[in-house]
């Protein structure tokens, strides 16, 4: 079974990635190796505020590639699908965006953490589309 690095993201976000819509990932942190590739995107229902903090019922929407981490700026509200701008923050640049078919259940955790499953792209290929 393939093994991903995830990304958990509250609802609806997650299928604004998968869609194309939310091309920006804002964190208060930023990974410590870049580029991130196949980055499995995680769609959960609640924000996982407390370290140890998980849902067992993520959906699978997304694979992408991080390939670079700036400063957030108040211009790109739109692109981060935000309701505001805040200082402090990292964009997330999201290429390569490949959605996944729907109905992959996967651990939703914080951070970036591990996560083996087999995840497909609409047209029906397994493992990594």
């Amino acid at each position: 079974m393939p093994r991903f690095t995830a990304l958990s993201i509250v609802a609806p976000h997650g299928l604004n990635v998968a869609n194309g819509r939310k091309t920006l990932e804002v964190r208060s942190w930023h990974p410590n190796l870049l580029p991130l590739e196949n980055l499995l995107i995680v769609e959960n229902d609640h924000f996982l505020i407390n370290e140890g903090d998980c849902d067992a019922n993520g959906r699978a929407v997304a694979l992408v590639d991080v390939r670079t981490v700036k400063a957030w700026l108040p211009s790109e509200v739109e692109a981060a699908c935000s309701k505001g701008w805040a200082p402090g923050y990292f964009a997330w640049q999201l290429e390569n965006v490949r959605p996944l078919r729907e109905g992959t259940t996967v651990m939703a955790a914080r951070k970036l953490y591990e996560v083996d499953v087999e995840v497909s792209a609409p047209g029906g290929q397994e493992g990594t589309p």
